[in-house]
């Protein structure tokens, strides 16, 4: 496996689980469990679309 693959790969399966601590909060009734998780996901997500953006640029050239 490329370097870039197994950082989607970590950054796909820290998405998942800060959308699964969404429904632990949810469950709980936890406001900051939920407000930390959802940026998560944000934070998560965006640094996958821009590592893979950096990896086609590259692979252009």
């Amino acid at each position: 496996m490329k370097k870039e693959n197994i950082l989607f790969l970590l950054l796909s399966a820290i998405t998942v689980i800060c959308i699964m601590s969404i429904g632990v909060a949810v469950a709980e009734r936890s406001i900051l469990i939920a407000v930390l998780a959802i940026a998560g996901v944000f934070i998560a997500t965006g640094l996958g679309f821009t590592l893979r953006k950096k990896v086609r640029e590259s692979s252009e050239m």
